[in-house]
């Protein structure tokens, strides 16, 4: 073990973010470049192009769910995570290296419709991010004790991944979008082939964070250590009940553009918001109180992905559709120049993200609490969204208040995460890692196809910021209705061992 992975100092938390960093860089690329790749250089209507990010939500319900049951079971190259970071960075680089050259490959393959080659490179895409972007997550709870350290390992990541981000949407508005494209190329591929080795996992995992010596002797005898094979589809099933109204749309989505079957009016959108909504509410009202410690946790968990689920049909709408909103707000643009302003809009939401984590989210949390400071940022980033509606009318101005927004999006990819990984068994992180997930790529599937459709059929490209509002808001309200995990860190070595250090210099000094 590396002496910064033990004293588990800053450079360590930095090193740990790399593979995060990596997966998260390929999105930002991906954010950045493709919506207008296929818009202004390939011809694609805005209901194509919702079609062809729909492939990511496909792609995170499979890979991020079924690599965390696979990454808790296996034992190779000496980790759990480490082989599945190191193929997925691999592959997501050389999927980036498609992005510009579908032309080229239409080509030589000798097919007409570029759609149907744009959705297989962005599907591969994003099944390589997902397959890396859930063990590059739960590895940083693999290796970090509970609490503010967890805290600490989630935003430290966000910060190293958010100052990246900004480096993208910098690049791309400045020198350009292809040029991002091959920088991402080569900054995926090192920071996800690289790092992992670099990272000593822990053999064993308790369930609810045990220290090595707590493992019982069967487990440690085991062929695979911390191993666990008891998640059923029933099981999975059950385990994300709030997101069901989430999942029976998508799938009637799915059916619905690919074979052309539709049920006649929105009668069958407005079902799936009232189902999504009832069970959100009820899982929310749900008491832990009195429960055994799992049972409390299962609550917890579902509790998480209720709160979280809206926040990102807020979140995605924006990334796939605000070039819609810019040319409407800012007409007579030419198109590199909608680009142009897309870009610096992300560069200063991310900017805003990249900054806050460390400096300003981690210290709040641990003063006011983790739930509580996640749903006052989600407020903040709902106001940044009306204001935009109102007064965003120039680009300096949107920037501005992109910025603002840019506060409630540093917490969306930071806190909830150190929220839900101290709700469950800690043997089962990959499973859960994947299960939450979906309470972001299920909701994604709503703003690929119900919000891609009504942004169409509107004259009032306004209406996207809107509903980026209203949905962010929702998910703020029920935020506070999740109570705040507890930290339990009283036992563990190599915090005691670090705090007896630290008194030890202070003393000499």
């Amino acid at each position: 073990m590396l002496y910064i992975q033990n004293k588990l100092s800053n450079t360590f938390y930095a090193l740990l973010a790399l593979p995060a960093t990596a997966m998260g860089f390929a999105l930002s690329v991906q954010i950045a470049a493709l919506s207008w790749l296929l818009t202004y250089q390939y011809g694609l209507e805005i209901s194509d192009i919702g079609l062809v990010w729909a492939t990511g939500p496909i792609a995170g319900i499979l890979g991020q769910v079924i690599i965390g049951i696979i990454s808790d079971n296996v034992w190779v190259w000496n980790g759990r995570r480490r082989v599945f970071i190191v193929i997925g960075g691999t592959l997501a680089s050389l999927m980036l290296l498609a992005l510009p050259n579908l032309g080229v490959i239409q080509a030589s393959l000798g097919l007409e419709a570029i759609l149907g080659i744009a959705i297989v490179i962005s599907m591969i895409l994003d099944l390589s991010i997902n397959v890396s972007f859930n063990p590059t997550r739960s590895i940083i709870a693999d290796v970090t004790p509970e609490g503010r350290e967890r805290t600490k390992g989630f935003t430290w990541m966000q910060t190293i991944s958010g100052t990246f981000g900004v480096l993208s949407y910098f690049i791309g508005a400045t020198v350009g979008n292809i040029e991002l494209i091959y920088f991402g190329v080569f900054l995926v591929f090192l920071f996800s082939v690289i790092p992992p080795f670099f990272i000593k996992e822990p053999k064993y995992l308790g369930r609810y964070g045990e220290n090595e010596a707590d493992i019982d002797k069967e487990e440690k005898e085991s062929d695979i250590p911390g191993s666990v094979n008891d998640a059923s589809l029933a099981e999975i099933i059950k385990g994300i009940r709030p997101l069901w109204g989430f999942l029976i749309y998508g799938i009637y989505a799915i059916i619905r553009r690919l074979s052309g079957f539709e049920v006649p009016g929105y009668y069958f959108e407005i079902f799936a918001l009232g189902l999504s909504i009832l069970l959100i509410v009820q899982a929310l009202l749900k008491s832990e109180e009195g429960k055994s410690k799992e049972e409390a946790g299962k609550i917890g968990f579902q509790k998480v992905l209720a709160a979280h689920s809206f926040s990102w049909i807020g979140v995605q709408s924006m990334f796939i559709y605000f070039f819609a909103f810019v040319d409407f707000r800012m007409p007579g643009m030419e198109n590199e120049d909608i680009g142009t302003v897309v870009n610096w809009s992300f560069f200063s939401l991310n900017l805003v993200a990249a900054i806050i984590p460390v400096l300003a989210l981690e210290p709040l949390a641990n003063k006011f609490g983790r739930v509580k400071t996640h749903a006052t940022s989600l407020i903040i980033m709902a106001a940044g969204y009306l204001a935009i509606v109102f007064i965003g009318s120039s680009p300096y101005v949107v920037y501005g208040l992109m910025a603002i927004v840019g506060i409630g999006w540093a917490s969306v990819i930071s806190l909830p995460f150190a929220i839900m990984s101290q709700k469950i068994q800690q043997n089962k992180m990959g499973l859960y890692m994947g299960l939450f997930n979906l309470s972001v790529v299920l909701p994604q599937l709503v703003s690929s196809f119900a919000v891609g459709d009504i942004v169409e059929s509107v004259e009032n490209k306004t209406i996207l910021i809107i509903i980026c509002a209203v949905t962010v808001a929702f998910s703020a309200g029920a935020w506070y209705m999740v109570k705040e995990p507890e930290d339990d860190q009283t036992d563990n070595p190599v915090l005691k061992d670090r705090d007896i250090e630290e008194e030890k210099d202070s003393t000499a000094n």
